[in-house]
């Protein structure tokens, strides 16, 4: 079976089963994230990272939520939480960088998102080059620092244009932090108003 096979066979799942069995995995790894414990719980936190900025349509924020108990002050335990999560996202987009550049060059795909209904290729393609001709890798650590907008979306589409690995992987780590960070103030500013 080829690939162009696979993909059209893929395509022919209905979508509201296809989706609905999709989204009650994904809810269920996000409540894994969110009960992990011990030192194991770092090895969920980075699975799930890796697997935001690969395949994962949900909000990375969530391994915030993690209550990793592994002996630490709590501070220093969501440092690590940051710091883990950001290597995964980053080990991740490494994978997503190599997907997205072999989609870029795959005639079948490019040609079936080009004949969906959704302006998937034009649209992710006009502002990535926007972004990209602006503000390069810098412009992929700004947009993965929005909190709640799915990172697959800006991964993929900067993976489409950009050249260089390393620095896609620096750029994801550093939008990684700065995102978490965010979502870390503006909660304990919320809580410090309360």
């Amino acid at each position: 079976m080829t690939s162009s096979t696979l993909f059209d066979a893929a395509l022919t799942v209905p979508l509201p089963a296809a989706l609905a069995s999709f989204h009650g995995n994904v809810r269920l790894l996000e409540q894994l994230v969110e009960s992990a414990t011990g030192w194991l719980g770092l090895l969920v936190i980075f699975a799930y990272s890796f697997l935001i900025a690969v395949v994962l349509p949900g909000p990375s924020e969530i391994v915030l939520a993690t209550p990793l108990d592994i002996g630490f002050p709590y501070a220093v335990e969501l440092a690590i939480i940051v710091l883990v999560s950001s290597v995964g996202k980053a080990a991740g987009s490494v994978v997503a960088f190599k997907l997205g550049r072999g989609v870029k060059h795959s005639g079948p795909v490019v040609s079936r998102l080009r004949r969906s209904r959704f302006e998937v290729v034009e649209w992710s393609e006009r502002r990535t080059v926007e972004i990209a001709k602006r503000w390069g890798y810098v412009g992929l650590a700004l947009a993965l620092c929005v909190p709640l907008f799915p990172d697959t979306i800006s991964v993929y589409a900067f993976a489409v244009i950009e050249e260089d690995d390393v620095k896609f992987a620096l750029a994801t780590f550093a939008g990684s932090v700065g995102r978490l960070l965010l979502v870390l103030g503006a909660v304990g500013g919320a809580l410090s108003i309360l």
